[in-house]
């Protein structure tokens, strides 16, 4: 069991990446709830960087204790930008971008190496990108029950090219504590990319065997990092 002290100190705020909502981080959520944390999940409407990041600090705004910023893949790049707000004390991603100054999702994955998995990512409709749905459980969810992957497929959040599109003004990770989990398995970003920018940003970073959806297959270990976090910026403040 996680320390009781520790989670009323703290409040922990999920943020989702692009294509998905937050709904997937229900299994992430239950198990902190059990532990005594206080958790809010942000509904990203993934339309623009901007939007992102004042629909989590519409979210970090309503706690009334320092909080623990979790992002997943694109929803890093939001807490990067939106963990400046002086309430929050740690930031922790998910198999997530962790961009620099001046960096975007497009930036960062514009030249991907030899042999890297290229996720199956179709032309913009409207201003906004989906994954090919017959692609999607392979590239995003390969570990995810086949049911549940399909839904994710089938309920795509269309991802704005204006939020792969927007820049970091500043990284919050250059003033603030970090964690990182690596998910081995994922085709989405590839594993070598996660480990450059948890070593760039100086974070703690643990590996789990696991697909993109790493949050939604293996929850005890994303929860596990997260606890782990805000027993280290609790023990920062001491």
């Amino acid at each position: 069991m996680a320390d009781m002290a520790t989670a009323a100190l703290v409040t922990v705020v999920l943020v989702h990446g692009g294509f998905v909502d937050g709904s997937g981080w229900e299994d992430v959520y239950k198990i902190l709830k059990k532990d005594g944390y206080n958790v809010s999940i942000v509904q990203n409407p993934t339309s623009s960087l901007a939007d992102d990041v004042a629909a989590t600090r519409r979210v970090i705004a309503a706690q009334n204790v320092p909080v623990v910023l979790v992002g997943h893949s694109y929803g890093g790049v939001v807490i990067t930008e939106a963990g400046n707000d002086p309430k929050v004390v740690g930031l922790v991603y998910i198999a997530a971008f962790a961009p620099d100054e001046g960096e975007s999702v497009a930036a960062l994955i514009k030249d991907p190496p030899p042999g890297a998995p290229v996720p199956p990512i179709l032309p913009p409709q409207d201003g906004y990108l989906s994954l090919d749905r017959a692609k999607f459980a392979a590239s995003f969810a390969a570990d995810v029950d086949k049911e549940k992957a399909e839904f994710m497929a089938n309920s795509q959040v269309p991802w704005g090219v204006e939020a792969l599109n927007g820049t970091i003004r500043e990284p919050a990770w250059k003033t603030k504590p970090s964690w990182y989990l690596v998910a081995t398995d994922d085709k989405m970003i590839p594993p070598p990319a996660q480990h450059a920018m948890s070593k760039r940003a100086g974070s703690t970073v643990v590996e789990v065997n696991g697909s993109h959806a790493v949050y939604v297959s293996k929850p005890e270990a994303v929860a596990g990092l997260i606890r782990n976090a805000a027993k280290g910026v609790k023990l920062a403040a001491n």
